[in-house]
C-alpha cells in the first residue's frame, strides 16, 4: 500500500467538513438556502466528475501485506474516530439548523445534506465496525447507528443481509427491473421489522422472551430515545424534527446504496431449496480511486460479501465481479431516475452475464 493510499483514507473526514463549509458559504454569499445544498452538490456532482478524471485503482495488497495491514492500529483508529466526529457534527448541525433563518428550500437541503453525510460517516463506518470481533468496535458501530435511528442494521445486516443476499429473502437486494422508488420504502420497513424478528429468535433459542434486557435492540432503541429527548430539551420541537429527519435521510441513503450494490444479481437455488454460497460474483464492484477513499473502500463490496470480516483496508478488487460504470456518487444519482438507471445498468449486466 502506497503512503498516498494509506493516508488517503483520511479523506473520509472531508465529508463531515462539508456541512460547516456549507454554513460558511451561506454566510459569505448571503445565499443561505442555496448553500445548504452544497454537500449534496459536492458528493453527487463534483465527486463523480473527479472520479472519472482521477480514474480507477484495481491494485490489491499481497497476502503478507494484507495480514500486516489487518493488525495496524492506524486503520482501526480511523473508524473509531467517526464516533466523536459524527456526534459533534450532529450537535453543531442541529443548532445551526434551528438558529439559521432558512427558508423551506434551505431547511430541506440542510436536512438531506446532513442525512447523506450521516449515511457516509455514521452508517458506512458502522458497517465496518459491526463486523469486527472486539466489543469496543461493535459497540462504537451501535452508537453510530443509534445516532441516526437505524440501529436495526446492526442485527439485520450481519444475521439477515449477509445470509440472504442476492436472494428473494433479502429486503436489501433489488430484483432485476425493480425501481428504486418501489424498493426503498419496502427495504427500510422490512429490514427494521426483520431485525426485531432475528433478535427475538435469538432470545427464544435461549429460552428468553423478546422483551428480555438481553435484547440488544431494546438497548439501542433506548439510546436513540435518549438522543431524541436530549435534542428536544436542548433545541425544542425543531431539534426533534432535525434529529428524526436526518436519521430517516441517512437510513434512506444506506438503502439506496444497497440498491446499487446488489441490483439484479441472484444466487442460484440448489436442489433442496438452499442457495449457492455467496461469492464475489453476487455484488457489484467499483474501483474508482477517489470515492473508495471517501467510503473506506465500501465500493469493493464484492469482496466484502465473500469475506465479511476482512477489514476495509485489505478488501480486494475482483476483475470478474460485475463492475459498476461509475462510483457510488454517480450511481446514486442514476438510481434516483429509474428509466436512466435501467438504460445504463441493464446493458452492463447483460454483457457481464454473457462473459461468464
Amino acid at each position: 500500500m502506497t503512503p498516498f493510499k494509506r493516508y488517503g483514507f483520511t479523506l473520509v473526514y472531508l465529508v463531515p467538513a462539508l456541512v460547516p463549509a456549507a454554513a460558511a458559504l451561506g454566510q459569505w454569499t448571503g445565499q443561505l438556502d442555496l448553500m445548504a445544498w452544497f454537500p449534496l452538490f459536492f458528493l453527487l456532482v463534483l465527486v463523480p466528475i473527479a472520479d472519472y478524471a482521477i480514474g480507477r485503482d484495481p491494485s490489491n495488497p499481497a497476502a503478507d501485506e494484507a495480514a500486516r495491514l489487518d493488525r495496524e492500529v492506524w486503520f482501526r483508529a480511523l473508524t473509531l474516530l467517526a464516533v466523536p466526529v459524527h456526534l459533534g457534527l450532529l450537535a453543531w448541525s442541529a443548532q445551526h439548523f434551528v438558529t439559521t433563518p432558512f427558508g423551506p428550500a434551505g431547511q430541506v437541503g440542510w436536512l438531506l445534506a446532513q442525512g447523506v453525510v450521516g449515511g457516509v460517516l455514521a452508517i458506512n463506518t458502522a458497517h465496518e465496525l459491526i463486523h469486527k470481533d472486539t466489543r469496543l468496535e461493535r459497540g462504537a458501530g451501535g452508537v453510530l447507528l443509534a445516532s441516526v435511528g437505524y440501529h436495526g442494521f446492526k442485527v439485520e445486516h450481519v444475521r439477515g443481509h449477509h445470509v440472504h443476499v442476492s436472494t428473494p429473502l433479502d429486503a436489501s437486494s433489488a430484483r432485476y427491473g425493480q425501481s428504486l422508488w418501489h424498493f426503498l420504502p419496502r427495504a427500510m420497513w422490512r429490514n427494521t421489522v426483520n431485525a426485531w424478528k432475528l433478535e427475538a429468535q435469538r432470545l427464544r433459542q435461549r429460552g428468553l422472551p423478546w422483551w428480555h434486557p438481553r435484547n440488544e435492540l431494546i438497548g439501542w432503541s433506548a439510546l436513540w430515545l435518549a438522543f431524541a429527548v436530549a435534542f428536544t430539551v436542548w433545541l425544542g420541537p425543531a431539534g426533534l424534527v432535525f434529529f428524526i429527519v436526518q436519521g430517516l435521510a441517512a437510513g434512506a441513503s444506506l438503502e439506496i446504496i444497497n440498491y446499487i450494490e446488489h441490483y439484479g444479481l441472484e444466487r442460484a437455488q440448489l436442489p433442496g431449496g438452499r442457495f449457492e454460497r455467496t461469492t464475489h460474483l453476487h455484488s457489484w464492484n467499483s474501483d474508482y480511486r477517489l470515492s473508495n477513499m471517501l467510503l473506506f473502500q465500501l465500493q469493493r463490496h464484492s469482496d466484502h460479501h465473500e469475506t465479511p470480516r476482512r477489514r476495509y483496508q485489505c478488501l480486494q478488487h475482483h476483475a470478474d465481479s460485475p463492475q459498476l460504470p461509475g462510483g457510488y456518487g454517480a450511481m446514486f444519482v442514476l438510481a434516483l431516475c429509474p428509466p436512466l438507471w435501467f438504460r445504463i445498468v441493464h446493458p452492463v449486466l447483460a454483457r457481464w452475464r454473457e462473459a461468464r
